[in-house]
């Protein structure tokens, strides 16, 4: 069980969705762990692509300005 934790706190999840998720896990209830972790999984991904537009974003200015300085 403590490698679970690790690996919960790992994917950053919090305290509450920890202890929810190993209570689900005792009793046993893994359809409704999956989807817990699932929902968790879709926020990760949406912070990710809102990361990488900006990073986009930065890149299209840097390219903008060297094209300018030539």
């Amino acid at each position: 069980m403590e490698d679970f934790i690790s690996c919960l706190t790992d994917a950053g999840c919090d305290k509450e969705l920890i202890s929810e998720v190993c209570r689900l896990y005792k009793r046993g209830d893994n359809e409704m762990v999956i989807r817990k972790l699932r929902h968790h999984r879709n926020i990760l991904m949406d912070e990710l692509h809102c990361g990488q537009k900006k990073v986009d974003c930065l890149d299209f200015l840097l390219r903008k300005l060297a094209k300018s300085e030539n």
